[in-house]
């Protein structure tokens, strides 16, 4: 059986949660840039990870405040499922990776880092990413500075937004 390893989570797991919904606040605040917000779509809308596993990390949530799957409308699953593909598409173009992780984490026992506000997490897997770095160090390789990231994924994301 093979295991992944993040350590460098526990920074997040052990950080002081904030009162008010990350996903809400980042939205409501309306500086897109500053909280890494890439896309605001009708219903739906994505942000960058700022604890990512890797490089262009992305999540899909609707604006809405709905911490389980199943009170999702059609509207939001609809454009949920639309925004994922758009991004798969624009990863793809941005930073050509070998492979995604996509998955929804319900629950806090199984990952959910934000369980009260439903989210889609797109990871960009690379051959080779996951390095002896993270288990031998404590320390993960992020080649890339999260608001440079930002302001690549920001162009690619404008050109294939009606596409």
């Amino acid at each position: 059986m093979k295991q992944l390893w993040a350590p460098w989570r526990i920074e997040y797991i052990k950080l002081e949660k904030p009162e008010e919904c990350i996903f809400c606040k980042a939205v409501k605040e309306n500086r897109d840039e500053e909280n890494l917000v890439l896309w605001r779509g009708k219903v739906a809308f994505v942000i960058m990870n700022k604890f990512p596993y890797n490089n262009g990390h992305l999540m899909i949530a609707p604006y809405r405040h709905v911490g389980h799957f199943e009170e999702l409308t059609k509207e939001e699953l609809t454009e949920m499922g639309i925004i994922l593909q758009k991004c798969v598409k624009v990863l793809k173009k941005a930073m050509s990776p070998d492979g995604f992780n996509v998955g929804i984490n319900i629950g806090k026992i199984a990952g959910a880092g934000v369980e009260d506000h439903i989210h889609i997490h797109i990871v960009p897997r690379w051959s080779g990413d996951t390095n002896f770095m993270p288990v031998i160090s404590d320390t993960r390789v992020i080649p890339q500075a999260l608001h440079d990231t930002y302001s690549e994924l920001k162009n690619f994301i404008d050109v294939f937004r009606d596409k």
